[in-house]
């Protein structure tokens, strides 16, 4: 089980040296540049195992959320520790970048990111997506409870059809289940299962679910979004921040812990780090021993049913 550095100061702890420390990135927590930068060193041990050799995009913040924000998936200029890829990954744009260690992660954050968002793919066999994403975004009165239940339910049926889910709170409203797959399906196979199995729970309990994009779709349901899983489509990694007051984190769970949660936003840079060191077990053993499983050609009739 990974363990994490503790220190209260950035500069400290940074392999990169990160300038103007005390800006507040968030007036509403107070958590400064120093603090985001060493909850990122401090949670690497965890999170580098969801953002190695992977694509990654970063929504930066130079000025704190408050300000400017823009998302960068392209290496436009040299950033320390920050990987540029292949060009023909992704032809007719500069490289994709890549994280693989604690220095490129204090190196985007020296240059003001805040999020992290990967690829359902590895660079290194990027045709071949490694997972699947439910990005459940509850409408309006949706309560957090209810959003609970509705990914148990997605769980459940992942589980009838002979997969293993695993699930992490967004940092924002909502919930992520992830499934992982072998590397061996091309992307159309990957997105148009997450299709289906947004579209089979809309069809089997309308009264919860909704597939279809649009506020006035999801009003008392919660919209299963799963067009997280085209090529190049990206979700917030896991141990991530948030650029949202409070600056919350998506923070990977145990289903059994769902239902003891407040929110969405239960941890944040300031308690997660608490959270990690008292921890026994990785809330996602068994990650490695499911990622064989396979969207087949029977899991597809099924959900067609």
């Amino acid at each position: 089980m990974p363990r994490t550095a503790q220190s209260n100061d950035g500069t400290s702890v940074s392999p990169v040296k990160i300038s103007h420390g005390e800006r507040v990135m968030d007036t509403h927590s107070g958590v400064t540049k120093a603090e985001l930068a060493a909850y990122y060193h401090a949670v690497s041990p965890w999170m580098l195992p969801h953002l190695s050799g992977r694509p990654v995009a970063v929504l930066r913040a130079p000025e704190g959320i408050g300000g400017e924000m823009f998302f960068q998936k392209h290496a436009a200029k040299t950033i320390q520790g920050v990987r540029a890829l292949d060009p023909s990954l992704d032809p007719d744009h500069e490289p994709l970048m890549q994280i693989d260690d604690a220095r490129g992660l204090a190196g985007a954050v020296q240059m003001g990111a805040v999020e992290f968002h990967t690829w359902n793919a590895r660079s290194d066999l990027i045709e071949r997506p490694d997972r699947v994403i439910f990005d459940l975004d509850p409408g309006k009165g949706v309560t957090f409870a209810r959003i609970v239940e509705d990914a148990q339910l997605i769980r459940g049926l992942l589980e009838e059809l002979g997969l293993t889910a695993f699930v992490k709170t967004s940092g924002g409203k909502g919930l992520h289940v992830v499934t992982p797959l072998a590397r061996r399906h091309e992307w159309d196979v990957a997105k148009g299962f997450a299709e289906a199995v947004a579209k089979h729970m809309a069809r089997v309990f309308p009264d919860r679910f909704t597939a279809t994009m649009g506020a006035k779709h999801r009003i008392g349901k919660c919209f299963v979004d799963y067009l997280r899983n085209y090529r190049g489509a990206t979700t917030v990694c896991a141990y991530s921040a948030r650029a949202r007051e409070g600056m919350a984190v998506s923070m990977p769970v145990r289903w059994e812990e769902l239902s003891e949660l407040p929110g969405a936003d239960a941890w944040n840079v300031r308690n997660a780090v608490e959270r990690l060191n008292t921890l026994k077990q990785d809330p996602w053993a068994g990650y490695e021993n499911a990622s064989q499983q396979q969207v087949t050609k029977t899991v597809l009739e099924r959900l067609g049913d």
